[in-house]
């Protein structure tokens, strides 16, 4: 197969180049803006694969997406590039706005004239995955879980933007009879994830011996998807999924933040013991504007229909995660001391004006 990957050097993307490039053989034309929280250093295991290859571009540049279809002639389109995280939406909703949603109208667009010129088998086997997020459905009662049917009810802007970005790719297909898939996934996580989001923040501050932020009462419900498992889905989703069809990727392991928080803590104090417990350091603080209560997906349907399932539990897929950053302190190191420091994002003063911070995926 060969593949275009757009965000191809953010925390879903590069899982995915390496995982294509390295385990599957696939060739791929990793496209990518890098914007702050991409990082090509998460491409060094396969960076000199002759079967990889890296475009910076961004997706909102109709120009360069038409020469890259052309000089690349995909057999299919793997869509992750977006701005992901619910926090810097909150304060900054315009790059999410043209990103998420202009970017992927470009990229439709490209991807709609290309299929155009195809024909016979090349046309018939090209598909575009567009990767999206189970945020765009709102928030569940207690014990509720998202289906593919669920009504779309985003609070935020960036699951508005993903929302709007989700009902392009729809309406490409029933207009133009452009192939497309749709996957939802919940919270991933996993080596290589910017230090922005709950688990790495968390980990990397307790790590330190600073303060761990949970929102609100931290019983804020996320259900958490070992990034491994993801890609293995998006895989799947392209080589056998229907077209049209939407399939939504859940690890099975719904839990409160506050748990997710003392799990970390806990791997943290056995694998590198301090003088007390980590659980000392956290500490409640104002929740997020309009936090969502509860996210839990159903994965029966690509379960079922593509014999997808995720390999690791929660309890096995953050002790990976926790060694990997005790042991590569030298990918992280530079992100937390150069880009972002851990400093509290999406704050809004009185009257909603902006709180600047000093320094996205799934967010908390």
């Amino acid at each position: 197969m060969r593949v275009i990957v757009t965000g191809g050097a953010g925390f879903i993307g590069s899982a995915l180049v390496r995982h294509l490039v390295a385990d599957r053989g696939w060739t791929v034309t990793n496209v990518d803006k890098l914007t702050y929280a991409a990082n090509l250093n998460s491409l060094a295991p396969v960076a000199d694969s002759p079967n990889y290859r890296f475009v910076k571009a961004d997706i909102c540049d109709a120009a360069a997406m038409e020469r890259i279809f052309a000089t690349t002639a995909p057999d299919a389109v793997m869509h992750l590039a977006a701005e992901s995280h619910v926090d810097r939406s909150i304060t900054g909703s315009a790059e999410f706005i043209r990103t998420n949603i202009l970017g992927t109208h470009v990229l439709l667009e490209a991807a709609r004239r290309y299929w155009d010129g195809l024909e016979g088998a090349a046309k018939d086997r090209f598909r575009f995955l567009h990767v999206s997020t189970d945020e765009v459905y709102g928030s569940l009662p207690p014990d509720g879980y998202f289906v593919e049917t669920t009504a779309y009810d985003p609070r935020s802007p960036y699951s508005a933007s993903k929302a709007s970005s989700d009902h392009l790719v729809s309406a490409w297909r029933e207009t133009y009879g452009l192939p497309t898939l749709i996957t939802n996934c919940s919270n991933n996580y996993g080596p290589y994830h910017f230090p922005e989001k709950l688990i790495p923040l968390v980990l990397l501050n307790a790590l330190e011996g600073k303060t761990l932020p949970v929102y609100g009462d931290g019983k804020q419900v996320r259900d958490w998807l070992y990034v491994d498992d993801h890609v293995k889905a998006l895989t799947l989703a392209v080589e056998r999924g229907r077209v049209g069809e939407t399939y939504n990727v859940g690890g099975r392991a719904p839990m409160e933040n506050i748990s997710v928080v003392h799990h970390i803590c806990d791997v943290l104090d056995q694998l590198r013991p301090g003088t007390a417990s980590r659980r000392t350091l956290i500490t409640h603080v104002t929740d997020r504007p309009g936090h969502d209560r509860r996210y839990a997906i159903d994965p029966s349907k690509i379960e079922q229909e593509l014999g997808w399932r995720a390999e690791q539990t929660f309890a096995t897929g953050i002790a990976a995660t926790v060694r990997w950053y005790l042991d590569n302190e030298d990918w992280w190191r530079p992100l937390r001391e150069g880009v972002y420091s851990g400093t509290r994002l999406g704050l809004l003063g009185q009257g909603g004006a902006r709180q600047t911070a000093t320094s996205k995926e799934t967010s908390p």
